[in-house]
């Protein structure tokens, strides 16, 4: 399954619906303005396009009529107006979703995965896999050496940020943004409990988990 593009002209949203696909896995495209959205989505072979609705050199509603020309890629709409007619008009040039601005980055992932899910079946409906570690992120289960873990949701979410990306040492900020969200207003102690907690379930993997001394963690390969 190819990136998602982003095609959006706030630089911090941009950055941060970014950030937060590519913490859940996703490999993805940033662009600006139409013009670079338009040549990426040519060039990049997106599998999905999230396309602001204004933007400052072209309007959202001809990319998304140029895209629908040649192309059945899904593609949400992100706007910050919400009034009926433009997503009526979004949706009869072929626009897969819509979502009005402000929303929470977590509800777009959510509708990114069940669009993704509806279109893709075969790429999206798969496990993660590690060192006897198996989670399954449909059915938000999750497995080590055959046994079933009884898994908190955070706990579930963590295991699985940390499986996406072994190998690299997390901060303990990165991993609160990206496990509890830019919002979260607790303390970074947090992650050190859910950290423990999780290597306890664990059991004979719990050393997996490797604490990177000045930084945070990492799930060793």
């Amino acid at each position: 399954m190819g990136p998602i593009l982003i095609i959006e002209d706030d630089k911090n949203l941009l950055n941060i619906v970014d950030t937060y696909l590519k913490n859940e896995g996703f490999e993805t495209i940033k662009a600006s303005n139409g013009k670079d959205g338009l040549t990426y989505f040519n060039e990049g072979n997106p599998s999905m396009v999230l396309l602001d609705i204004m933007l400052p050199d072209m309007d959202g509603k001809s990319i998304l009529k140029e895209i629908r020309e040649g192309s059945d890629v899904p593609v949400l709409m992100m706007t910050a107006r919400g009034e009926e007619y433009d997503r009526l008009l979004g949706f009869e040039l072929g626009a897969d979703d819509y979502i009005v601005k402000p929303f929470s980055p977590k509800e777009l992932v959510a509708r990114c995965r069940a669009i993704l899910r509806r279109v893709y079946p075969e790429a999206t409906d798969r496990n993660l896999t590690f060192k006897g570690i198996e989670i399954d992120e449909v059915s938000r289960e999750a497995y080590v050496d055959g046994r079933h873990l009884d898994l908190t949701p955070k706990e579930f979410e963590l295991l699985k940020y940390l499986t996406v990306n072994r190998g690299k040492a997390l901060s303990r900020e990165k991993i609160l943004n990206a496990v509890w969200g830019y919002d979260f207003y607790g303390d970074l102690r947090t992650v050190d409990t859910h950290i423990k907690q999780l290597r306890e379930k664990l059991g004979d993997k719990k050393s997996l988990i490797k604490t990177v001394w000045g930084i945070g963690y990492k799930l060793e390969e």
